[in-house]
């Protein structure tokens, strides 16, 4: 079985920069920890997250709806 050559590593390098910074971006504007963005790595997690990501409440907007609520009074 041969190795990975600096051609391949390249590519797994970029992959992992295009798939992963967009997900960090994601979860640390919605006010979670940027780091979430590994549970796409495993299969069965990345799905769950996602569909934690898009029905749960954000903190940020937690944050936002107690700012808002504070400035009503």
């Amino acid at each position: 079985m041969a190795g990975f050559g600096f051609p391949e590593v390249l590519v797994i390098l970029a992959a992992l920069v295009f798939v992963f910074l967009p997900f960090y971006r994601i979860f640390a504007k919605a006010g979670y920890a940027g780091m979430l963005c590994l549970t796409m790595i495993v299969p069965i997690l990345n799905i769950i997250m996602l569909l934690f990501l898009a029905f749960s409440e954000w903190p940020i907007l937690k944050k936002l709806k107690a700012l808002e609520q504070r400035l009503d009074q």
